[in-house]
């Protein structure tokens, strides 16, 4: 069995190629996502930002390539070879993905009952806090996820992702469709989530909102590459022409100085 390469990286992948029949989604793409940082990935619609994640995350492979997880290359694992490995991340979806027939209560539980040996009491108990971690009300765990506004159920959805206390929290697309008010409560629980657990973030954003307050570093994803790597204010400086046309259109600016009058 090939050993695990402790390379000090969480995610870890090098010279990755996709592409779907004749279309190239990814070529020679490589990135390393180091612990306890907020990673974000960012570029425009249909670059391949989700397909990457997803390929992360083992619901889509690659042509070729590698990407290490904790260490261990995940490309072609068995469902059973990659559990102890999804047991040590959680996934926030860019819809929640929510069972609608369940709770919110249910819904986490459901998570601790499939993956643990819990009674049903520690069960209920656990499944409170982790609703209380989000910013939840305890009166949203008997609730249904039509119930609940868009900031809510996305807040309940990153309770069920947190669910088995991961090292490594992938989220997609976590504002989008959020009213201003509703993304900005988001922005601060993402980074209050990480400093309070020890979480390493990678997220998938167009939100350069949320780009702001919260990454420590972005890759910008566009024809099938890595254009550039760093911080917001690295990448802003950037002279790459789709990286500053990322940057610096209306939205661009806006944030970019509404971050520069909050620090």
């Amino acid at each position: 069995m090939e050993q695990p390469q402790n390379t000090g990286a969480v995610v870890e992948i090098r010279d990755l190629n996709t592409r779907f029949g004749t279309a190239v989604v990814h070529e020679s793409v490589s990135l390393t996502v180091r612990p306890g940082e907020i990673f974000a990935l960012v570029g425009g619609s249909g670059c391949g930002k989700s397909t990457l994640l997803r390929e992360i995350i083992l619901l889509q492979q690659p042509v070729s390539g590698s990407i290490r997880v904790f260490g261990r290359e995940v490309l072609g694992l068995s469902d059973e070879q990659a559990l102890p490995l999804r047991r040590r991340w959680g996934v926030m979806f860019e819809r929640g993905a929510l069972f609608n027939s369940l709770t919110v209560a249910e819904n986490v539980g459901m998570v601790l009952r499939e993956h643990t040996q819990l009674s049903e009491r520690l069960i209920d108990e656990v499944a409170a806090v982790k609703i209380a971690l989000t910013g939840l009300p305890a009166d949203a765990g008997p609730k249904y996820p039509s119930e609940l506004s868009g900031g809510m159920r996305k807040r309940a959805a990153l309770a069920r992702a947190i669910a088995l206390d991961p090292e490594l929290l992938f989220l997609d697309e976590p504002t989008a469709g959020l009213d201003p008010l509703s993304a900005s409560g988001i922005d601060e629980l993402v980074v209050s989530l990480r400093d309070a657990l020890g979480l390493t973030i990678m997220m998938v954003t167009h939100d350069l909102d949320l780009l702001w307050r919260t990454a420590d570093r972005v890759a910008v994803l566009g024809d099938g590459h890595i254009l550039g790597v760093g911080t917001m204010t690295e990448l802003s400086q950037s002279e790459h022409p789709l990286i500053r046309e990322y940057f610096y259109g209306p939205r661009g600016r806006a944030a970019r100085e509404q971050a520069w009058k909050t620090k």
